[in-house]
């Protein structure tokens, strides 16, 4: 067994050029000014203290710099799965913040385990279940989630609200009756203002200036005394191993918010890393990639961290500096510790609005528009899916929400199998081939002959479907019928369900004197049949080619 093929980051050394340390190092450097805001921020917005954001920083870099197969990608907190982890923690936390880490901690360790279960178990196309409207809805969904749980941090009051509805509702009651703070809203505005007006900026770091002027700011004008929240002091050090030790009681919920976790990191990571890999010119390997996401969120779990995804946003600014590798993460994860150790009150005077305004420029960036706009045109309601999909999030909440995704996925899956398209054909003038009737209605039948193609495999959901089309399309012929031919070359599976009804198509079909026969069909499908014992049933002469052959062969039958 090749060892190193689990470690990919390590295997990489062997490639590595003396060239790229200088850009990896810069890189890295410049990666820090964002690792810090943006681990505390979304730290605070998954509901735990701000410091375990960066424990959430420096371990899970190190460990996907071993582990992972991106050169560049860079890992960590997460705003998409700050509403999973808030929810959980909220629910069962009793505003108690060591067990809100331990329970955030817990569900890293059993997204890690999912991750790296699934990466072995070679599942890494799970992910492609989830289609891109339903995608989009579950993202936007999250971003208004996300937007509702930071909007009373930024105004300058807190809520006691359960859920994102019930939580609007209380911050327009709160803003109706004046509660705003307007010094801690000033701030969070003004922190936001200069995040999106650099926003795409390749020499500035936006979040660094935004924060650090907000940070500078409060400290001079003393705005602690006027009501403004802030971090206050870190703890000194570097996280500790510790497992984190949950009840019985909470080990439901844990393993569902874990579960959503897993499947959310792992959908962005791998979108992500496929967009890097492309322009990298490198292969793309969505089961090492669970592996190294999970090793990173396992590594997590154990040093006092929460849940981590892959950053859209953390990532383009590496790459902008010059990343050629994981040694950029590495230098991140070492600043960051470097912080901690050496300098843990240099962010005690930052802003708790501040950091409600680093989490809400994030979620804006989650929201998709434009391609919704261009499903709108092409195919509306799956349009309508992604904005079922956004409000089931947005009134449940991430966890209930990503559930009725999953299922609104698999409803869209069958839907399309279930009720296929199918179609009589045909010979239409100066065209070859065999095609739709509806579509060129002055195709010449051939008398006593029905073509019949279905665009889909047979399956459970759609048996009885395709059993009813058939005998509709018999029923319909201008002639009597004696020959029955499937266009089968779209099926491309039979299971029981689907062999035991045709085998009730053929008896009908034979009381009334007519041969049921297939044109086209897969040799993987005749296989099937005949371990369900109909290849026999129907015999080698039931079994054609081409619709070309089959509709000849008939011709010479029926002379």
């Amino acid at each position: 067994m090749n060892v190193m093929r689990w470690l990919p980051g390590l295997a990489s050394l062997r490639d590595y050029e003396a060239g790229w340390l200088r850009h990896d190092v810069m890189a890295g450097l410049v990666l820090i000014t964002m690792l810090v805001p943006v681990g505390i921020a979304y730290a605070v917005a998954s509901g735990l203290p701000g410091v375990y954001g960066l424990y959430a920083t420096v371990i899970p870099l190190l460990a996907y710099a071993v582990f992972g197969p991106s050169r560049i990608l860079v890992l960590g907190p997460d705003s998409s799965l700050a509403p999973i982890i808030l929810a959980v923690v909220l629910a069962h936390s009793g505003g108690e913040p060591m067990r809100a880490v331990m329970l955030a901690g817990a569900m890293a360790v059993v997204s890690g385990l999912i991750c790296i279960l699934a990466g072995v178990l070679k599942l890494g196309f799970i992910t492609e279940l989830l289609s891109k409207p339903i995608r989009y809805g579950y993202m936007n969904g999250i971003a208004v989630t996300v937007l509702i749980s930071q909007l009373p941090k930024f105004l300058g009051f807190s809520i006691d609200a359960d859920g994102p509805l019930g939580g609007l509702w209380e911050i327009g009651s709160k803003i109706a009756v004046g509660e705003i703070n307007w010094t801690a809203f000033a701030i969070g505005a003004a922190t936001l203002a200069v995040i999106l007006l650099l926003r795409g900026n390749k020499r500035l770091p936006g979040v660094l200036i935004a924060v650090v002027g907000a940070t500078v700011a409060t400290a001079v004008l003393d705005l602690d005394s006027k009501g403004v929240a802030v971090l206050g002091s870190l703890p000194q050090g570097l996280p500790t191993p510790s497992f984190p030790w949950i009840g019985p009681a909470d080990l439901g919920p844990v393993l569902i918010g874990g579960a959503a976790v897993a499947l959310v990191s792992f959908a962005d990571t791998s979108v992500l890393s496929r967009a890097y890999a492309a322009r990298l010119g490198r292969p793309v390997d969505p089961n090492q990639e669970m592996v190294g996401l999970g090793a990173a969120n396992l590594a997590a779990g154990f040093f006092q961290g929460f849940p981590i995804s892959s950053s859209s946003s953390r990532t383009p600014v590496a790459e902008a500096s010059g990343a050629k590798t994981q040694l950029t993460g590495v230098v991140g994860a070492l600043g960051v510790a470097v912080l901690l150790v050496g300098a843990p009150d240099l962010l005690k005077d930052l802003p708790t609005p501040a950091l409600a305004a680093v989490v809400i420029a994030s979620a804006i960036g989650l929201i998709e528009v434009a391609d919704l706009r261009r499903i709108w045109r092409i195919q509306r309601w799956e349009f309508w899916l992604s904005i079922l999909c956004l409000v089931g999030v947005a009134a449940l909440g991430a966890v209930p929400g990503i559930g009725l995704a999953i299922v609104i996925a698999i409803i869209e899956f069958l839907w399309d199998g279930w009720r296929p398209h199918s179609a009589v054909l045909g010979r239409a003038e100066g065209v070859p081939g065999y095609h739709d009737v509806t579509r060129y209605p002055d195709a010449k039948l051939v008398p006593g002959l029905v073509v019949f193609r279905w665009d889909a495999p047979l399956f459970f959901a759609n048996a009885e479907f395709f059993e009813d089309r058939v005998l509709a399309a018999v029923a319909a012929s201008p002639t009597r019928v004696r020959r029955v031919v499937v266009a089968a070359e779209p099926v491309t599976s039979v299971d029981v369900t689907a062999a035991d009804g045709l085998a009730e198509l053929d008896d009908r079909l034979r009381k009334s004197g007519i041969q049921l026969c297939f044109a086209e069909l897969k040799d993987p499908v005749k296989d099937k049949l005949r371990r369900f014992g109909l290849y026999d049933r129907f015999g080698d002469d039931a079994f054609f080619p081409t619709v070309e052959t089959a509709v000849n062969a008939y011709r010479q039958t029926a002379e």
